[in-house]
């Protein structure tokens, strides 16, 4: 998070005094005092889940602002885990490999909606009916072609070549929805997306990813083959079984490693994690890994995933959340609007999860090799947990110009409406839709009810052309809110006023 939640005074051109909102302060302010409770709930969660070791880390501003570890990668040599373990990280994978896939389309070397068979032409005429569409590259980026949930299958194709996977896909492949209708989660397609990066770019997806992602992020101990990774850093992976650590067997790099190959360390998915948090930054300059536009792309909820009414938060409060799946990323938002992007992994040996909140500026990460721990779980409670202690606001969105300007002008014609229908800054439509008796009379009503204004708070924006103030008087509050037109300049076209709480 860029910065905390603050309130400085200004004078602006009203006769009245606007309340602004300052620049938000550090998060890392507010968050500090609690990492001692971040490192407790890690510890106590290892020890719950009988993990061999644990590593973890929080990403604020851009920057790994805490990390922390517990117990030993390696039962044989007794390693202690740190930030430089390199920690199979499954599904985490697959963002990597949309990432690639967008870069392509920027690059007009294809188009997500060209069917898959123009890729693989061993998929030509496979479908789940006569009459369902080809599969697209959308479809695979988002779990929609139709393909059967394919966990823990998938897992064992990891390490399959090339010519394996095709002389497959020729064969045939079985359906369980027709594309485009439903979610279901298919390591297949993500195979099939590492492909497609090869026979585009003409390298493996790993060289393509190592050369335009790893690289350009500086994510240098990142890695496709657990064989070229330094023995004292390589992350074995364990079952607990019989209240033992069995150790499982390393899987394989080959054709499906785009959906869960990639081996790094907490350190280098900390400045992954930053990029994605850099997709609410609107300067002039672009990244060489992506472009913001295509970031957001990424992070928006393309395929509905489940609703969930029953969930709670790590308070116990019930939190009911819709889910989605984006493009190699899980989207999530909850009651309250707070949107979270992410995805867990597992593989046999290995459980992780990340988890951004791109209202707050703030991302958690967290890697364990034991067979699928439920880390997920952990990042969400941590994430809950910061926010009700450290009392974390979201970041407050820009004011557009217009939007104060519209303000400015409108509160000048408050309570009386004089001479509002020359002023200018209503739309065409509004005067046909609110009539200046009817809207002088409710106006007045309410300023005789909250007495004398003290104060005008400058406006929230739900958007750049929408949004709500309060006006504090001496017995209450007054919201007024407004949407503009799309036209330019925009002007007002929906109005709205009422009396609120004091305590607004």
């Amino acid at each position: 998070m860029k910065k905390s939640n603050l309130l400085l005074t200004i004078l602006l051109t009203f006769s009245v005094v606007i309340i602004k909102a300052q620049s938000p302060l550090n998060q890392f302010d507010s968050i500090k005092t609690y990492f001692p409770t971040i490192d407790q709930i890690c510890k106590d969660f290892a020890q719950k889940q009988h993990l061999p070791s644990l590593v973890y880390g929080l990403v604020v501003d851009g920057k790994l602002i805490h990390s922390g570890n517990t117990g030993i990668i390696n039962t044989t040599t007794k390693t202690v885990a740190n930030n430089t373990s390199v920690y199979r990280i499954a599904s985490m994978t697959k963002s990597f490999a949309a990432m690639a896939i967008l870069q392509l389309r920027d690059a007009n070397k294809l188009r997500l909606d060209d069917p898959v068979y123009l890729y693989i032409p061993e998929l030509k005429g496979q479908k789940f009916s006569i009459d369902s569409p080809e599969i697209t590259v959308r479809h695979l980026l988002s779990h929609a072609a139709g393909f059967p949930e394919d966990n823990p299958w998938g897992d064992r194709q990891l390490a399959i070549s090339d010519e394996t996977m095709l002389k497959m896909f020729k064969k045939g492949i079985s359906f369980s929805n027709t594309p485009g209708t439903a979610y279901e989660y298919s390591n297949m397609g993500f195979a099939m997306l590492g492909y497609i990066i090869k026979k585009i770019s003409g390298q493996t997806y790993q060289t393509y990813i190592n050369d335009n992602i790893l690289k350009p992020l500086e994510m240098v101990n990142t890695y496709w083959d657990y064989t070229k990774v330094p023995q004292n850093q390589l992350v074995k992976g364990y079952r607990y079984l019989d209240e033992n650590w069995v150790e499982q067997p390393m899987l394989g790099d080959g054709a499906y490693g785009a959906m869960g190959g990639m081996l790094t360390t907490l350190d280098d998915f900390a400045k992954y994690t930053a990029f994605h948090l850099s997709d609410a930054v609107s300067d002039a300059k672009e990244s060489p890994v992506l472009k913001r536009s295509s970031l957001r792309e990424m992070h928006q909820p393309w395929n509905i995933i489940a609703f969930n009414p029953e969930n709670k938060n790590a308070n116990g409060k019930l939190m009911p959340f819709v889910a989605a799946y984006g493009y190699g990323l899980r989207w999530m938002q909850n009651a309250n609007k707070i949107v979270e992007i992410g995805h867990s992994g597992g593989l046999p040996g290995f459980g992780s999860n990340w988890k951004i909140l791109p209202q707050y500026g703030i991302g958690i990460i967290a890697f364990s090799n034991r067979t699928y721990a439920p880390v997920s779980g952990l990042d969400g409670q941590i994430l809950d947990t910061l926010i009700a202690l450290a009392h974390l606001k979201p970041k407050p969105l820009a004011v557009s110009a217009i939007l104060k300007q519209r303000q400015s002008a409108l509160v000048s014609l408050l309570p009386a409406w004089k001479n509002a229908e020359i002023s200018g800054i209503f739309a065409e439509n509004f005067f046909l839709d609110y009539f200046p008796n009817s809207l002088k009379k409710e106006a007045e009503g309410i300023f005789n009810k909250v007495g004398k204004i003290l104060k005008i708070n400058e406006i929230v924006p739900e958007n750049n052309l929408r949004g709500a103030f309060v006006m504090e008087g001496e017995k209450g509050n007054i919201e007024v809110s407004f949407t503009l037109s799309p036209e330019n300049p925009a002007l007002i076209q929906e109005y709205e006023i009422k009396e609120v709480s004091k305590r607004y």
